[in-house]
């Protein structure tokens, strides 16, 4: 089930992004006069295929929904009547070809914006960014940072949320300087500032929160050890744990929560392992071996098994909501904080400050889309908004083969009055896709080994 739902959302989000970012490119063509000769979402067999007898057009449906494309009349692809040159795109002017090469971008980030707008208008649900307690020797610690509070703003940005929370902090990784935190207490009315001094401040961002790397503790509900997923291959699937049970022992010592439950298990790797469980009010006892990986130079063990969902006590969480024009504002501000910060993430990989290993492929997309998608439709759209942004700002980056590349090549000629040559094209082409099959290889390893 876990796995026809991961791969169901993974469809949805994939087809949506890609048919959204197709029908900019579409449409702005069709509005020039082009000729669109096919608009298809997805590539290699086709599924479904109709031609409409009015425009010509042929819709496809194909199997791999990583992609799409819509195919122009041109005649740099073979040859056009005469009657039909004037629809060729190549016979546009540029600037009207500028304007499709940058629809399909463009398409994907006013996508996100208007997302982000109806999450704000209909309400969203987050948790306040209280600390319950800083941790020793910490940047936070070491600046006398006071728990017992809400964060109420990042140098100077508002945080009603520890995803605001988390979203300004990223932003300064790899930076040195100061971060001011404001922090309102409930026996003060007045706001109290704090100042960490940071020095190419850094951290494992694969093991790690910005505000864990600070030393801040988020206050949290209590997690027991209550297996909430299992994955169907796994090995605690395997030992016959089923969802719902609740572990009580492991080699006759107490499990106290799920966090005392992953300790023991990642201190385990390929130990048999006496696990006494409740299940429906009976006790149960098992024996579970689980599997080792390396994990930074050190083999610690992992059975396939999650959590089950806790609830949030009411005096932690608020309902975030604006009005429509305020919701705009807002929706606005938050489309262009991402990309920002995705644009400081790439350019702080270029400078080897974030590490390529944070690059993420397919297999980490379906994982999220899946889990997004359990999490409710909330989670799904931010996903959807995020990834709709994501893939907007990589479309636009000056890479031949992608829409940033072409728009480079269309400038060049604006302002030379010429194309760039052919050879000049090819050239890049070659460059292009050997950027992006080594980019694609690097998101494609990391994602494997995540698994």
């Amino acid at each position: 089930m876990d796995l026809l739902q991961t791969l169901l959302a993974t469809l949805v989000t994939l087809g949506i992004l890609v048919t959204i970012h197709e029908w900019g490119h579409f449409f702005v063509a069709r509005r020039c006069g082009v000729k669109v000769l096919t608009f298809s979402v997805g590539f290699g067999k086709a599924l479904f295929r109709w031609r409409s007898e009015r425009s010509g057009t042929e819709y496809v449906l194909a199997a791999i929904p990583l992609g799409g494309y819509v195919r122009m009349l041109d005649e740099r692809e073979g040859e056009v009547p005469d009657e039909l040159k004037s629809q060729a795109f190549n016979r546009k002017p540029v600037l009207q070809r500028i304007a499709v090469v940058a629809a399909g971008p463009l398409v994907n980030l006013i996508f996100a914006f208007l997302a982000y707008w109806v999450m704000f208008v209909s309400g969203v649900s987050a948790i306040k960014p209280a600390v319950v307690d800083v941790v020793p020797g910490t940047p936070a610690a070491i600046a006398e940072f006071r728990p017992g509070g809400e964060i109420i703003r990042v140098d100077g940005k508002e945080t009603l949320s520890w995803d605001a929370v988390n979203l300004s902090l990223a932003s300064r990784i790899g930076e040195s300087g100061p971060l001011v935190i404001r922090m309102q207490y409930p026996d003060s009315t007045l706001p109290q500032e704090f100042v960490i001094h940071l020095n190419d401040w850094n951290f494992d961002i694969e093991r790690q929160s910005p505000v864990n790397a600070l030393g801040l503790v988020a206050w949290s509900p209590d997690v027991p050890a209550v297996i909430g997923r299992l994955l169907d291959d796994g090995v605690a699937a395997g030992a016959g744990l089923q969802v719902g049970d609740k572990v009580l022992k492991i080699n006759d010592d107490i499990v106290v929560d799920w966090f005392a439950l992953v300790q023991m298990v990642q201190a385990s790797p390929e130990q048999k392992l006496v696990v006494q469980l409740e299940r429906a009010g009976e006790r149960l006892q098992l024996d579970i071996k689980p599997a080792g990986r390396e994990v930074e130079g050190r083999k610690i063990g992992y059975i396939g098994a999650g959590p089950a969902a806790v609830g949030w006590p009411p005096e932690q969480k608020r309902d975030i909501s604006f009005g429509f024009l305020e919701s705009s504002f807002k929706a606005l501000d938050k489309t262009w904080q991402m990309i920002s910060l995705i644009l400081e993430s790439i350019w702080k990989m270029l400078e080897g400050v974030i590490s390529v290993k944070n690059l993420s492929g397919p297999i980490t997309i379906a994982k999220v889309a899946g889990a997004s998608a359990e999490s409710g439709m909330e989670a799904f759209v931010g996903f959807l908004a995020y990834l709709s942004i994501s893939l907007g700002v990589l479309n636009l980056l000056p890479i031949p083969m992608l829409d940033g590349g072409h728009l480079l090549y269309y400038t060049i000629e604006l302002l030379r009055g010429k194309p760039v040559s052919e050879r000049v094209q090819m050239v890049g082409l070659r460059l292009g896709m050997a950027v992006l099959f080594t980019l694609m290889t690097v998101a494609i390893v990391n994602d494997v080994m995540r698994l």
